[in-house]
């Protein structure tokens, strides 16, 4: 193996890009638009084994004092030599100083733990799809069932939606 890593978006072989990510399930955008979305986001890191795409993350930020990384993947040949770690490091220190928000598979949460991620009790997502889609997600563990509370969340007035009181 010799792995190199690239933090620019200038020659880039999207097709690579789109392929690792279809092979690891993560998207089935195709290559122009892995390009569009690449290119629209605020840090980049690809890792590659001589000029092969092996690796990618992203991530979207404000450029201040908000993150949110996606599309960390790895093709499973590399996964266990520190790569991935590499991909997560690089990016971490292109957003370096702003609070960072990660969507994962419920897999690999322990991963990003050891990281510093902590999960968090308040995080919302609305996705766009199918039915199926939404429920294939709900299965895999992506989302917790529609109006779901934590055990302490239970007979707390803040925790319930009041409509406010209307003035005559």
């Amino acid at each position: 193996m010799n792995i190199t890593y690239k933090t620019n978006k200038e020659d880039v072989n999207w097709q690579e890009v789109s392929e690792v990510l279809k092979r690891l399930g993560l998207s089935n955008h195709p290559a122009w638009e892995q390009e569009i979305i690449f290119k629209n986001s605020y840090a980049v890191v690809f890792a590659y084994d001589d000029e092969r795409i092996v690796g990618v993350a992203r991530a979207l930020s404000d450029g201040v004092c908000q993150a949110a990384i996606y599309n960390v993947a790895l093709d499973d040949e590399y996964q266990g030599h520190g790569i991935g770690r590499t991909l997560i490091e690089t990016l971490l220190e292109q957003v370096k100083g702003q609070n960072v928000i990660l969507y994962t598979h419920p897999r690999t949460v322990h991963l990003y733990e050891k990281f510093g991620f902590r999960r968090s009790k308040t995080a919302m997502c609305m996705f766009q799809g199918s039915e199926e889609k939404l429920e294939w997600m709900s299965e895999q563990g992506f989302l917790l069932p529609k109006d779901f509370r934590f055990a302490d969340e239970y007979g707390r007035k803040d925790m319930q939606y009041q409509a406010p009181e209307r003035g005559e």
